[in-house]
């Protein structure tokens, strides 16, 4: 996946100019050239009218393209709202960008400034500031025309140089690969936006204006900046609560990405709207006449699904087009919180309610703060249709989402619900941070949080926690405080014991049940579904096993340097060009993080050959090398730095593998392993050379099946000889058969080598009414 905050999508300027020596007082380009600058202090005539939904029950899909914006209409728009001060100030960042750009061409041909202007202008419509509207305006001059950072604080102060420079790229730093510099700009993007919302705000204004003008891109590169927009920038408007944006992006990720189907489907739509054309306005009449009766001052829209709406349940749910019944809804807009029931009582009297299709959003409001009531209901002809029931100041926040309340303006003590729920997110981001490793793990965990698919469930003082679908208990202890996480036990779900690693449903009572002396898990990394969580624990794993992952790494770094007739001691001018170079702070940490596998070990001695004079550090690897070095001793004491990998589950005296998972350490398949070979041909260079040691003190997990005869006494017959075998179980599973005749009986069981499993095998297959019994490696 590309992700790359700063946009590239027209951004391959083919006319790039130079920063000119000399900056004139006023300089005009492109359409900007035939409306004055002071038109940015004058308001017009006559304001426009705000925007509003149209009544047409019948919307069209967005347009692919968009007109070259003026500043005339960027001014009407700014003199609603914006005082003769600011206008000046947003004035002067206008003229600074178009003098940057002049002579810049867009690939459609359009002066660059068109860009800019365009960009400001939708922020213009959610009525940001004058520092936001400024930062639109620059928002390419750093990365565009090397602009410094220093003289945007000197002549636009320090917050719009801060905006700007939270969305500009990372520029001259060398990373390992292509996903990670894009990860690294992506971070860069999220932090700054946890700062300052307006950073996001201004950076989905930006893809917006680039998505409906990319009809003149490759269709390469329309595709990969749709695939981008679509799993990144779009989730990102969702979760803001900025529906548009989001229904907008959505279609036009969907028209670039799949362009026939996105044309079928349109004219598909369009086809429908004249047979539908007399449902939609006869349910629209009863609607109004129905509450007008019940003295309901409400507004009616007729609402038509997005075409990638359409798509999507078509795919999801394989229907044709002609059995999406429901492309059309309606939108009922009332005066007061109470007369949304009360209308939807209303509704309910006029049709027939879908059993199990309504949906309170009001009492239990979504994560992004939307608010409405659901319902489908069977309208004329049998045909179902969607009613979203909801308040002036629900529709404005529906529609507008965190761009209709600003949490910059405002302290903590007088926060709305939304603001507190977006400001808990974003403070979610910076803990996330702090507590990984580097850009691509950041950037796993932000991931899991963008796709908000809720579910809502409830402390014992009734406090409703929201969580991703498939949370778990631990998510939910995260959620609430990274101690409680930390030292989470067990936990109660409505009063009942319950396992870790139990999916929560909405309407649970979670409560979490701690230790001082508990602490995190690697087997919660398995089933926890939040970044937080994830985040959390890796980062408390990597701090208590930091002296175990510094010894594993200096043993695996001692091995490469050998391998290569390299000696492993490092002089101390080596060690100190060998930490500039690899931007460690110290030796121990560079070990650390060959340990945990974030650095290659095969690689730095490779680096430390060159540094030697030897031969190049680029120079192609060898990837079965691994085979030529001593193997890595396992004693089975380690902590979860080298851990037994559970697919497969090795013991002593079974043939073994290692490998080197980023941000996990070491983790040790048996060589016969099925998911070990599939994973080595991906990544071969991850794999090292390990060995039992000979002093082995403890029990090793291992899986056991057998095949046995339904008859009464046979599990406690089967326990009772794997306990004279000196062996203890800890999981038993039990499958039967359609016959009922024969049952599959599972053990997981702890014994102290394969000699040791191999004695049991032959003890319980002597008892009588086992028929079979196995080894289990999944």
């Amino acid at each position: 996946m590309n992700l790359i905050p700063a946009d590239p999508t027209l951004s391959d300027k083919p006319a790039k100019a130079k920063k000119p020596a000399s900056k004139p007082a006023k300089v005009m380009s492109g359409p900007a050239a035939s409306d004055s600058t002071e038109a940015l202090s004058a308001p017009p005539a006559s304001p426009p009218a705000p925007p509003v939904i149209s009544s047409s029950p019948l919307a069209t899909p967005p347009a692919l393209t968009a007109g070259v914006a003026s500043v005339s209409h960027l001014s009407e728009k700014l003199a609603e709202y914006m005082n003769a001060a600011d206008l000046k100030k947003v004035k002067e960042a206008y003229r600074f960008s178009d003098e940057m750009h002049l002579g810049q061409l867009r690939k459609s041909g359009e002066p660059y400034i068109s860009h800019p202007i365009a960009v400001a202008e939708i922020c213009a419509d959610w009525k940001l500031d004058a520092q936001a509207i400024m930062a639109a305006l620059l928002h390419d001059v750093m990365e565009d025309q090397d602009v410094k950072k220093e003289e945007l604080i000197e002549r636009f102060g320090a917050p719009v140089a801060n905006l700007v420079d939270g969305l500009s790229k990372l520029e001259k730093i060398e990373f390992q690969s292509q996903i990670e510099a894009q990860a690294e700009n992506f971070r860069k993007m999220l932090l700054a936006m946890a700062s300052d919302v307006r950073v996001i705000l201004i950076k989905l204004a930006d893809r917006l204006h680039n998505m409906r003008t990319m009809d003149v891109m490759k269709p390469a590169a329309k595709a990969r900046i749709s695939k981008e927009t679509m799993e990144v920038y779009v989730p990102i408007a969702h979760r803001l609560g900025l529906n548009n944006i989001y229904r907008e992006l959505q279609d036009l990720s969907f028209a670039h990405l799949f362009p026939l189907r996105y044309r079928t489907l349109g004219k598909a739509v369009k086809a429908a709207r004249g047979n539908r054309r007399e449902v939609v306005k006869k349910i629209l009449e009863s609607v109004k006449n129905t509450l007008s009766m019940a003295n309901i001052e409400a507004e009616v829209y007729g609402r038509e699904k997005t075409l990638y709406g359409i798509y999507k349940k078509m795919r999801s749910k394989h229907l044709s087009f002609s059995q999406v019944l429901d492309v059309y809804g309606f939108r009922v807009v009332v005066d007061s919180f109470p007369n949304c029931y009360v209308a939807l009582g209303t509704l309910h009297s006029l049709y027939k309610p879908m059993p199990g299709k309504f949906k309170d959003y009001i009492a239990i409001r979504k994560l992004n703060g939307y608010q409405s009531l659901h319902t489908t209901l069977i309208g004329p002809y049998g045909t179902p249709v969607e009613f979203q029931i909801r308040t002036q100041e629900m529709h404005r926040t529906a529609e507008s989402g965190v761009a209709a309340h600003w949490l910059y303006k405002n302290g903590e003590a007088n926060m709305s619900d939304l603001q507190q729920r977006t400001h808990a997110w974003l403070q979610s981001l910076l803990d996330i941070q702090q507590q990984t490793g580097d850009s691509a793990e950041f950037l796993e965990h932000v991931k899991v949080d963008l796709f908000p698919d809720s579910v809502y469930v409830f402390t014992p003082k009734s406090k409703i926690i929201a969580l991703p679908r498939g949370a778990t208990p631990i998510d939910f202890a995260y959620a609430i405080h990274t101690g409680i996480g930390d030292h989470t036990v067990s936990v109660t779900i409505n009063n009942e014991p319950a396992s870790l690693r139990t999916e929560l449903r909405n309407g649970d009572i979670v409560e979490i049940v701690t230790d001082s002396a508990s602490r995190p898990s690697p087997s919660w990394l398995s089933f926890v579904r939040t970044g937080k969580a994830r985040s959390a624990i890796r980062h408390h794993l990597r701090t208590i096993n930091l002296p175990e992952s510094i010894a594993l790494g200096d043993q695996l770094l001692s091995q490469a340097l050998t391998s290569l007739g390299v000696p492993p001691e490092l002089e101390d001018h080596l060690v100190e060009r060998l930490l500039k170079e690899s931007s460690a702070k110290s030796l121990d940490e560079l070990y650390a993080d060959i340990g945990v596998g974030k650095r290659m070990a095969a690689l730095v001695a490779r680096h430390i050959f060159g540094l030697r004079g030897g031969e190049s550090a680029s120079a192609p690897i060898d990837h079965n090398s691994a085979a030529e070095l001593d193997p890595v001793t396992i004693c089975g004491s380690e902590g979860v730095s080298v851990q037994l990998a559970p697919c497969c589950l090795p013991i002593p005296g079974d043939s073994i593998i290692g490998q080197l998972r980023r941000d996990q350490g070491l983790l040790v398949h048996t060589a016969d392993c099925q998911l070990a070979k599939r994973q080595k041909t991906k990544e071969p260079d991850r794999w090292i050379a390990v060995k039992w040691g000979t002093e082995l003190n403890r029990r090793f997990d291992s899986r056991i099946k057998l095949l046995i005869n339904n008859e009464k006494g046979i599990l406690a017959r089967v326990a009772a000889e794997i306990g004279e075998s000196d062996a203890n179980i800890t999981f038993v599973g039990m499958d039967e058969d359609k016959e009922h005749v024969l049952h599959q009986l599972r053990f997981t069981i702890q014994v102290k080598d394969r000699v040791h499993l191999a004695g049991l095998l032959r003890n319980v297959r002597r008892v009588a009414g086992v028929n079979r019994i196995l080894r289990e490696r999944s």
